[in-house]
């Protein structure tokens, strides 16, 4: 991190040796992360985790100096370019942690459990379409058979839980009818991957993560996300073509909400798995049912139904603040 005169907190935290500092009248007691799990808890029941651009460093510092009480710190030290830090305390004010700043690149999670641990095998169950990529598949494929504008007001409602997301996804299908296949190959070749990915992933799979994709989407785009990032393992709905047409149809079992929170229990017992170690992340209010199954259950850049369902939430930064969540 850039240091300047004005951060001294986080100059410290990240960059000194010195166990405490004291600033305006409050006390900061340097920990490492794994003590917190190994003793510190029974005397510090408070804990959040803040994660932040280095550009917003100013700003963090400006919130943690106006720490009401004496706290206990600690860097999380990550394989990317985020900072973050831990903070554990005997008691919490509601009115500093609301004064967090809300206009920055920057996060504030509280720990209100167990953490799974980044250092041990576990397994990464996430949502395709606007968590793992950018965009809404179904919807970038009415746009190229020209019926763009009928499928993503359907969309839009179906993430918002308004509907049901079998009944929505059969409808959004139907409109497709008579469209050429060839639009499927055009947008696979452009599948526009979610900030932060590649880096998430390379660190997880540093210590054997199992890596699933588990999507209301559709076969060639799992799979092409799956050769592009060495997934272990994708799942879609299978889109019925015939004679080089999209037929409006899906074919097998639909990849609705159970199905994906099925996954988790799947795939855990496939890879053995050890308790507390599955983690979920996803986006819409269909996959409240597998952020719910996981034993963490993460929220990115989500719909209001499932922030309120999830254990935290990842509201501003890309994907790489993900794995500032799990326990080192």
């Amino acid at each position: 991190m850039q240091q300047t005169r004005d951060n001294v907190l986080l100059n410290w935290l990240f960059s000194e040796t010195c166990e405490t500092y004291q600033h305006q009248g409050r006390v900061l007691y340097r920990y490492d992360e794994s003590e917190y799990v190994l003793g510190l808890q029974s005397h510090l029941p408070y804990r959040c985790r803040v994660i932040f651009n280095v550009e917003s460093a100013a700003e963090i510092e400006s919130w943690l100096a106006q720490t009401p009480t004496d706290v206990h710190i600690a860097e999380l030290k990550r394989q990317n370019d985020l900072r973050g830090f831990e903070l554990a305390t005997q008691s919490v004010s509601d009115q500093w942690i609301g004064s967090f700043p809300q206009q920055v690149s920057a996060e504030i999670v509280l720990i209100q459990q167990p953490l799974a641990q980044l250092k041990v095998a576990g397994l990464l169950v996430m949502d395709m379409d606007s968590t793992a990529i950018k965009i809404e598949c179904i919807d970038e494929l009415a746009a190229l058979a020209g019926v763009g504008e009928e499928v993503a007001a359907v969309t839009a409602s179906a993430m918002r839980g308004e509907l049901d997301f079998e009944q929505s996804l059969r409808q959004r299908v139907a409109k497709l009818a008579g469209a050429d296949e060839n639009i499927i190959q055009s947008l696979c070749d452009s599948l526009p991957l979610m900030p932060g990915i590649e880096s998430m992933i390379a660190e997880l799979k540093s210590y054997q993560w199992k890596l699933v994709v588990a999507s209301g989407g559709f076969t060639p785009f799992v799979g092409q996300l799956k050769q592009l990032l060495g997934l272990d393992a994708a799942y879609a709905n299978e889109l019925v073509i015939k004679d080089g047409k999209l037929m409006g149809e899906v074919t097998g079992e639909v990849v609705d909400a159970q199905y994906k929170a099925n996954v988790i229990a799947k795939s855990a017992k496939q890879w053995s798995i050890a308790a507390g170690q599955c983690v979920a992340i996803g986006d819409g209010a269909n996959d409240i049912p597998m952020i719910q199954a996981a034993d963490l259950g993460l929220a990115f850049h989500a719909k209001p139904k499932l922030v309120a369902a999830a254990d935290a939430a990842i509201q501003r930064l890309d994907l790489r603040a993900l794995v500032f969540c799990l326990q080192a």
